[in-house]
């Protein structure tokens, strides 16, 4: 590569760099990656100019393609969730731009999510290096906060409502596991726990949707934050079972090793312990029949009303060891 050309590259990421300051973007976004995948989502080679910029859809891979491809930056497959989580999730929170724009119901960790540019940051970003970037900035950000209160509404209503067995209602993220747990709460606890008390439900994006720390500790349990939970706990007070189910969609059906990870997680508790593997359909079940524990209950939610034991001693309940 001539010098030429390394220079072009290197004044663009400045200036790029130099956007994300004047925006407000804190230091952990004033980086290179940060830079580059602005860059990306606007389309900007190094020797575009910012009026040309554009608002193509862009996912996480295809933006790393472009920093490798325009400004020779390469970055590992594995530091995708880096770029995801350490750049435009924040992009996401400032307005900066939006995900998913022809499907806002698609979850953020969907490997078809993509992202654009937001119409009025791009009409800024237009006039970058111009006499009226300054006066323009300033309006853009006058207005911003109003738009980061309407993304966050937009968000809030895309929200999954699921109504706990004690009438409480919380709010999933949209999209990927969420939907399969809210069917083990709207029609798994009906049929296999009735008057059962939900103590524990994840989320997709935020881990810990609801937690009932009383009911935990009543049963002798402490957990602590990096523990590896569930994806729902139901404690079933009528048979004394705690009952720890896995919502699969892409990984993590209940195999040897998670059920033994799960036996020492909740080693102390005073009820006993019942596997359950969850799956949308059968399909998804075939994808890990091998991998399922013995001694442990597959549902399948087309199928709400049966069970599948991996087991010849009882329906179902807690094992003994």
């Amino acid at each position: 590569m001539n010098e030429k050309t390394q220079g072009r590259r290197a004044k663009k990421i400045k200036e790029a760099l130099a956007i994300l300051n004047d925006l407000g973007f804190p230091k952990q976004q004033q980086n290179e990656r940060s830079a580059l995948t602005l860059l990306s989502l606007l389309d900007l080679k190094p020797d575009s100019k910012w009026k040309d910029a554009t608002d193509p859809l862009m996912g996480i891979t295809p933006m790393m393609d472009f920093f490798h491809e325009n400004y020779g930056k390469k970055y590992a497959p594995n530091t995708r969730e880096t770029v995801r989580r350490q750049t435009v999730h924040q992009f996401l929170q400032a307005a900066l731009i939006v995900a998913n724009p022809g499907k806002p119901s698609r979850p953020t960790n969907s490997p078809k999510a993509v992202y654009q540019i937001e119409p009025s940051a791009l009409k800024l970003l237009r006039g970058f290096g111009t006499p009226g970037w300054k006066k323009h900035l300033q309006s853009y950000i006058s207005t911003v906060q109003t738009l980061k209160k309407l993304y966050a509404r937009e968000r809030e209503m895309r929200r999954l409502p699921v109504k706990l067995t004690d009438g409480q209602e919380i709010r999933l993220s949209p999209g990927g596991q969420n939907i399969l747990v809210k069917k083990i709460i709207d029609d798994f606890c009906p049929l296999f726990t009735p008057d059962g008390c939900v103590i524990y439900v994840g989320d997709t994006k935020t881990k810990w949707a609801y937690f009932d720390l009383e009911a935990l500790t009543a049963l002798g349990l402490k957990i602590e934050g990096h523990g590896k939970m569930p994806d729902v706990m139901v404690y079933y007070s009528e048979k004394n079972w705690l009952i720890l189910i896995e919502a699969v969609t892409s990984h993590g059906p209940v195999n040897p090793k998670r059920r033994q990870e799960l036996k020492n997680l909740f080693s102390g508790s005073t009820a006993g312990l019942v596997f359950v593997t969850a799956f949308i359909d059968r399909k998804s079940l075939m994808k890990f029949l091998n991998d399922i524990s013995w001694e442990t209950e597959v549902w399948i939610a087309e199928s709400p009303t049966h069970l599948i034991h991996f087991n010849g001693e009882r329906f179902l309940g807690p094992y003994e060891d």
